[in-house]
């Protein structure tokens, strides 16, 4: 595996980098360890649901595959494979939600949403997001949204740094252009 920044493990001092210890804590049913997942795994969560879903969609969906991943945590056969299973279960869970309620019209304001331009912006943005290819919508939405880097982005969700790095890139062209911005 292609090391990136301080400490080159899969512990210590690799910024958000998941130590294998902490997940097999967990799996034995360490709850201090499991928090601690949480507090590492919460924004890609969170991301990988706003992908799909409103922000309140997306925070009740981030409460359920934590709730989910507790329940079934000692069914991860591999412990390196956490931030690929969390991002399968918020997949799940999102799709789960938008087939359970009523979205809110294409083109319609959130209420409370008037008031605020900059909110109002970043609504009109994540929209935008919405509506690319999917392939690109997570890895935005964790780029931008949640601040990951491009290798937190890969660590987290399983995919390669190389497809991370080229659906970052082909999807802020296209946002830029579904914005209506040129190429800068």
């Amino acid at each position: 595996m292609d090391s990136q920044g301080g400490g080159g493990g899969t512990g210590g001092s690799g910024g958000r980098r998941v130590d294998l210890a902490l997940v097999d804590a967990a799996r034995r049913g360490d709850r201090a360890a499991f928090a601690k997942l949480f507090e590492l795994f919460a924004p890609m969560v969170h991301g990988v649901a706003l992908a799909r879903l409103t922000p309140a969609e997306a925070d009740d969906v981030v409460q359920e595959v934590f709730l989910t991943a507790i329940e079934r945590i000692g069914t991860l056969r591999d412990s390196a494979a956490i931030g690929g299973w969390l991002c399968m279960i918020a997949r799940t869970r999102s799709i789960d939600a938008r087939r359970a309620t009523s979205r809110i019209a294409d083109g319609a304001v959130p209420e409370g949403v008037h008031e605020d331009p900059d909110r109002l912006e970043a609504t009109r943005c994540l929209d935008a997001i919405r509506a690319l290819p999917e392939a690109y919508r997570e890895t935005l939405v964790l780029r931008l949204v949640e601040g990951l880097t491009g290798p937190e982005i890969a660590e987290q969700t399983g995919l390669t740094a190389d497809s991370v790095r080229v659906n970052l890139h082909r999807g802020m062209k296209r946002l830029r252009e579904k914005l209506g911005m040129g190429e800068s």
